[in-house]
């Protein structure tokens, strides 16, 4: 339930456009719930520096302790965590366990996926936020598998209970996973199959941005997993060759570039120069998208003597509009895109979006509502909003417990008297320390 803790957004007073201010923020929460995964998967022992301290990352690290895996966590350099953990080569320690996944979508998805293809029997409860959201095209794929996957109380949702499919019967060599509504399903199978250790294909229906499955495709070769992506009379394919086994290693996670994106729009609305320690032009993450948005709305992007990413805001904040934007391989900041799109000079439309619905709110929904509540208009269509210039007026952000939210909507109040963000504890999700890093880069830019 959501309370009635609320974030008062203070506008700042006046902005020096000759500094640059510094963020820092923490690991990737996508390559950390990977690393997370693939160290418990290959053999032998990985050290996973920078990791993200979130609540999905504890929840992640909890379950995989459940299930016997050694692990321990170290304090790491800046916000993240250094963690060693020991695989046993695609093995699972306990062969009977009940893990509970909170409300981390990736860890639930690729949890589900590596117990599926186990030899043992799991019971996996969620948050009742994550019960919520679609799980039917992976569990399809999975009880294709041989694996028996019963949901308890719902089809197609948690709580479920799995019996690994090495304990039934003979794992086949092809696989077939449905992605229109999460690219995670994918990502999930591509992890797991590897752990099998013999020549197989994955075979992808439906269309979703595959930014993260690369991602997920990059790491899992860092990791000793190559996996070679064709195109089969006009249907993507993912094949393995048997010969690569997961092994481990010493692996460096990326600065967060969704959350590096917040600050890089708070750049953009305040006419501000904002960097981001660790960004730079060589990262994984399909994020670095956004930086190309904000280059089209007036901003500048350019490299710092250090070699990071920073971001200088068009004068006073003045956005270009008029544009349309397919979003579909970065829809995390169709939130952050939407919160600054009302201080640009024409219409801005998100495209490839539809699938937010399913996120941990309907992200599509929370977007018009608040920005209704602000007094911007939007067009809403199946899997697009346009958002409409205007004049923003303050009032309470409906958060609906999703971290992206209370994010995104912050940066609107940097130019709107009266902006309140309702639950901003929700950021714990994946960065908890959120507002006080916005109030730090503010201190800065004030001098």
């Amino acid at each position: 339930m959501m309370n009635k803790e609320r974030y008062a957004v203070k506008c700042p007073e006046k902005i020096n456009r000759n500094i640059l201010a510094e963020a820092v923020v923490p690991g990737s929460k996508s390559i950390t719930n990977r690393a997370l995964l693939l160290a418990a998967m290959a053999n032998g022992t990985s050290t996973l520096k920078g990791c993200l301290t979130s609540d999905d990352a504890r929840h992640f690290l909890e379950c995989l302790k459940t299930l016997g895996f050694p692990v321990q966590e170290a304090s790491g350099q800046g916000t993240g965590s250094d963690i060693t953990i020991t695989g046993f080569g695609g093995d699972i320690p306990n062969k009977s366990a009940e893990i509970y996944v909170g409300s981390a979508g990736t860890a639930a998805r690729f949890l589900v996926a590596m117990l599926a293809f186990s030899d043992g029997e799991y019971r996996v409860n969620s948050s009742e936020q994550m019960k919520k959201r679609p799980m039917q095209p992976l569990i399809d794929a999975l009880r294709n598998a041989g694996a028996g996957v019963e949901c308890v109380e719902e089809e197609g949702h948690f709580p479920l209970h799995i019996t690994g499919a090495k304990g039934r019967a003979a794992i086949p060599d092809r696989f077939t996973v449905n992605i229109d509504k999460s690219s995670q399903f994918l990502s999930a199978l591509l992890i797991a199959v590897g752990t099998l250790g013999k020549r197989a294909e994955i075979y992808v229906t439906g269309t979703h941005g595959l930014s993260y499955v690369d991602l997920t495709a990059e790491m899992m070769k860092s990791f000793g997993m190559s996996v070679e992506k064709r195109n089969a009379d006009g249907q993507i394919v993912y094949q393995f060759s048997g010969e690569d086994r997961y092994q481990a290693l010493i692996y460096d996670v990326e600065p967060d570039m969704s959350a590096a994106a917040y600050f890089y729009a708070l750049a953009a609305v305040l006419g501000a120069n904002v960097a981001v320690k660790g960004v730079n032009r060589h990262m994984l993450q399909g994020d670095t998208e956004f930086l190309k948005v904000l280059a089209q709305m007036g901003c500048k992007v350019k490299e710092t003597e250090g070699g990071d990413i920073a971001v200088s805001g068009a004068e006073d904040g003045k956005l270009k509009g008029g544009f349309t934007v397919d979003m579909s391989a970065f829809s995390d900041q169709a939130l952050t895109l939407a919160a600054i799109a009302p201080f640009a000079d024409a219409p801005v439309t998100m495209t490839g979006i539809g699938h937010i619905r399913l996120q941990e709110c309907d992200r599509m929904k929370a977007i018009a509502d608040n920005l209704a509540a602000l007094g911007i208009r939007t067009e809403e269509k199946a899997d697009a909003v346009t958002v409409c210039p205007g004049t923003p007026k303050g009032c309470e952000i409906e958060t609906r417990d999703d971290h992206r939210v209370a994010m995104s909507f912050a940066l609107t109040g940097f130019r709107t008297e009266g902006v309140y963000i309702l639950n901003p504890s929700c950021c714990k999700k994946t960065f908890a320390e959120y507002f006080e890093t916005l109030e730090g880069v503010l201190a800065q830019l004030e001098k």
